[in-house]
């Protein structure tokens, strides 16, 4: 097992500022490319569900399931895709999970009735689980840890949180132009350039031996996180007291919790519980997870409120956060040079701090609200924040595991997210919900998601009381220029 080296006091070196090849350049933007896809996908959708609704006469129900069929086996079998790209080779599983995601998106662009565009969906989610944990591993494999690989990491995070920025922008030029069959069907010419580079330029590589994976642990993990994720966005509709509720809630836990005691006990645990013993990896997940829940939803709220309070069509919309998407970008580019200086855990703090300021000027929103101050200024605070802050968290959790675990430990981070932000955007749409009461009328509307906004601070600013207490003080070596060096 390699521990995570003590630098927690800079040390002064010679290097040079650190450069990644070419050659290796190509890799990582596969990698990032294959990120981006999957993360695009989470969101592009949205602003086409009233044309798919009436083209395949979809159910309001339905239609809601046209997101979370792709996010629920998203985040539910991620794990399993990172343990495979530990047993079976980064690059093949690359390559069977672009391969799915591009199949199924194709399947999903030429739907002709509304369970062939569910199945297809759900589907996509299987690729992206395959596929998001191999594009961290093949990047952080093909980049030695360090400097360099801390530039890399930035440079992931920063196109995966573009791809969630830019899904409403995308989608509302794709459906005003084309139609909402294209949200789906752009990715199947991109994933093909993909498929065919990652197979000439990307070299096989596995951390782990060929042993048999966890199936038992696997369908545990996956159905427990399912229905947990279904039972929380059924409360919408159903409230928390509901049998339709309370059930798949309480199911998801015991599954969880059976699944707990059988990795305990098997041979070949699908998630080895000592990776949660590693303080790096298990205070990393739990702030991503924390994060992700209030981030994630801003993108929804935010475009809900500039059309239905606000007026602005979906393209509008799209356009009108492109400043707030510019800062993620930003924020997550900047991250590793600032962490330099800093040290991990605190730009960590600083970003989250950072992100809950942004979330709760936007809580102050209302219906007469300008685009400079309802949404441009606060956004950008926000998106900023969050992007400062992913990266310092991404680089602890993925320095703090063994070789054989990077795989799973990029699925962990990943599967944080992203549970985080199915989860959080379903219990701050009911928090929202409550609060308006059933009024349509545009002040009650506004104020629900501002109690939204108000919710999401607070777990912001919880999280950052956590980070404070329970993340490691880990800090990157530096050259005598401020540019980190290889530690």
């Amino acid at each position: 097992m390699t521990l995570m080296p003590d630098v927690t006091t800079p040390v002064t070196v010679r290097p040079a500022a650190p450069r990644i090849p070419p050659s290796t350049w190509a890799v990582v933007l596969a990698a990032c490319t294959g990120q981006f896809l999957v993360v695009l996908d989470v969101s592009v959708v949205n602003v086409a569900l009233p044309s798919m609704r009436a083209d395949l006469g979809l159910s309001a129900a339905a239609l809601q399931w046209v997101v979370n069929a792709y996010s629920i086996a998203f985040a539910g079998f991620m794990l399993l895709g990172g343990r495979a790209a530990d047993i079976y080779g980064r690059k093949l599983m690359f390559l069977v999970g672009l391969g799915l995601f591009t199949a199924a998106s194709l399947a999903g662009g030429l739907a002709q009735e509304g369970w062939q565009l569910l199945a297809a969906r759900a589907a996509q989610g299987l690729g992206a689980a395959v596929l998001a944990p191999a594009t961290l591993t093949i990047l952080t494999a093909a980049v030695p840890e360090g400097p360099a690989r801390t530039k890399a990491i930035g440079t992931w995070m920063a196109v995966g949180a573009g791809g969630g920025a830019a899904g409403g922008l995308i989608g509302g030029v794709l459906t005003d132009a084309l139609s909402w069959r294209w949200v789906l069907l752009i990715n199947v010419p991109i994933g093909a350039l993909v498929l065919i580079a990652a197979a000439l330029r990307i070299t096989e590589g596995r951390a782990g031996d060929r042993r048999r994976i966890d199936l038992l642990g696997a369908v545990l993990v996956t159905a427990g996180l399912a229905s947990v994720a279904y039972g929380v966005v059924q409360t919408e509709a159903e409230g928390w007291t509901a049998a339709a509720t309370l059930v798949p809630l309480l199911s998801g836990a015991a599954l969880l919790t059976t699944f707990v005691a059988v990795e305990a006990r098997t041979a070949v645990p699908l998630v080895p519980l000592r990776v949660f013993t590693v303080r790096a990896v298990s205070s990393a997940n739990v702030s991503m997870l924390l994060m992700g829940s209030a981030t994630f939803s801003m993108w929804y709220f935010m475009t809900v409120y500039a059309q239905n309070v606000l007026g602005y069509t979906p393209l509008q919309a799209g356009l009108a956060l492109m400043p707030t998407s510019a800062a993620v970008v930003i924020g997550s580019k900047l991250a590793p040079r600032i962490m330099a200086r800093t040290g991990a855990k605190h730009l960590a703090v600083a970003g989250v701090l950072t992100a809950a300021a942004g979330f709760g000027w936007q809580s102050t929103m209302g219906v007469d609200g300008s685009y400079l101050t309802a949404i441009c200024l606060p956004g950008v605070l926000m998106m900023a924040g969050a992007g400062l802050a992913s990266t310092p968290l991404a680089t602890l959790a993925t320095s703090g595991a063994a070789p054989g675990d990077a795989g799973l430990v990029s699925g962990l981070v990943n599967t944080s997210r992203t549970m985080g932000g199915a989860l959080g955007l379903a219990v701050l749409s009911t928090v929202a919900a409550a609060r308006t009461a059933g009024s349509g009328d545009a002040a009650d509307i506004t104020a629900g998601y501002a109690m939204a906004f108000r919710t999401a601070s607070g777990v912001l600013l919880a999280g950052v009381v956590l980070m404070l207490l329970w993340l490691p003080n880990h800090r990157a070596p530096r050259s005598e220029d401020g540019v980190p060096a290889k530690g």
